[in-house]
């Protein structure tokens, strides 16, 4: 089932304005080549439901940045709209990712790329580990190519175009933010260490802690990742994000910057953290950096990092903040 959704803006008579578009529309019914993974749990309907539904929104009230969000896991549907009102067009595709939970009892010693191959296997549909076979059409680059080509058609209003390339066989990955939140904030900067993109949004990550893929070469320069967690969150004791960001070389571009103490643009970092409230539970700080029902709010209501979200989106990557020395925390089980 497909379904197109037109939400009108309020309009002058005398004025044209833009409007909201929400689109969902089934991967499997988009392209006819992809297919189910039963063995890792990745299908198309569960319980007589469609599974494999794929969301795009863009508001073209707001000028065009020239930017599309990929969003590498389950829609926030709040985050969606801000990055709408940034100008940005957003989408998320769904593709076999469900081996996650899955694969690390198949981890053997001494093993370092065992999520990262994993990872960029899913994320290309190219051959990357014996872990998983994933196929080119059920891979999120392909899957987010064709969505694009879907949305070019059905809605022509999105200006989906922009970000084909110059002869549509592709998408212009150089226009194109990576973003997601735990798993897929790891898949995301795993993606862009092979392919060039505009930027990287890693909330609530990056985590691999004991691999070495994120200190490899980097197709995307490294003032374009931007990460953004909080310090009650799981990942900080277990160093997964503290060490990431010292393997990714985010320290050459500024100090970590808690938020709560401080105002865009942060010093022009990458690094950012919150240590708000959130009564002492690491499962609501894990989910506190994406808009939600664990993200913060202050008294009247509203979301308290709604200046962070703008930063980590449209921060011109080419202001950077002063480089610093890692945190000696992070140094002993990884070294330059």
């Amino acid at each position: 089932m497909r379904t197109l959704i037109l939400l009108l803006a309020l309009a002058s008579p005398l004025i044209a304005q833009g409007q909201k578009y929400k689109i969902t529309a089934r991967a499997s019914e988009i392209d006819s080549r992809t297919k189910e993974y039963p063995e890792i749990g990745y299908v198309f309907s569960k319980k007589g439901k469609p599974s494999d539904n794929q969301l795009a929104m863009v508001d073209t009230s707001v000028p065009s940045s020239g930017r599309l969000v990929i969003w590498l896991m389950a829609p926030p549907q709040a985050l969606f709209e801000r990055m709408n009102s940034y100008g940005h067009n957003a989408i998320q595709v769904t593709y076999p990712r469900e081996w996650f939970g899955q694969m690390d009892k198949l981890r053997k010693e001494g093993d370092d790329d065992h999520f990262g191959g994993i990872r960029l296997e899913a994320a290309t549909g190219e051959d990357h580990t014996k872990l998983i076979d994933i196929a080119k059409p059920d891979g999120l680059m392909e899957r987010s190519y064709q969505f694009v080509k879907y949305l070019d058609k059905k809605n022509p209003e999105g200006n989906g175009k922009q970000f084909l390339s110059s002869n549509s066989k592709d998408l212009d990955w150089e226009k194109v933010i990576l973003s997601g939140a735990s798993h897929g904030s790891t898949t995301s900067a795993r993606l862009a260490k092979d392919i060039k993109v505009a930027r990287v949004v890693m909330l609530s990550g990056p985590r691999d802690q004991t691999e070495k893929w994120q200190a490899g070469r980097s197709a995307t320069p490294e003032e374009r990742f931007f990460g953004f967690t909080h310090t009650l969150d799981s990942g900080w004791p277990g160093h997964h994000y503290c060490r990431s960001w010292l393997m990714l070389d985010l320290h050459d571009f500024g100090s970590i910057v808690n938020v709560d103490d401080s105002k865009p643009p942060y010093e022009n970092t990458r690094l950012l953290i919150t240590s708000t409230d959130v009564g002492g539970n690491a499962g609501k700080a894990h989910g506190a950096s994406t808009p939600g029902r664990n993200s913060p709010k202050n008294k009247d209501g509203k979301f308290l990092y709604e200046d962070v979200w703008k930063y980590l989106y449209t921060h011109p990557v080419d202001k950077v903040g002063k480089k610093v020395r890692p945190k000696e925390r992070c140094r002993g089980d990884f070294k330059r």
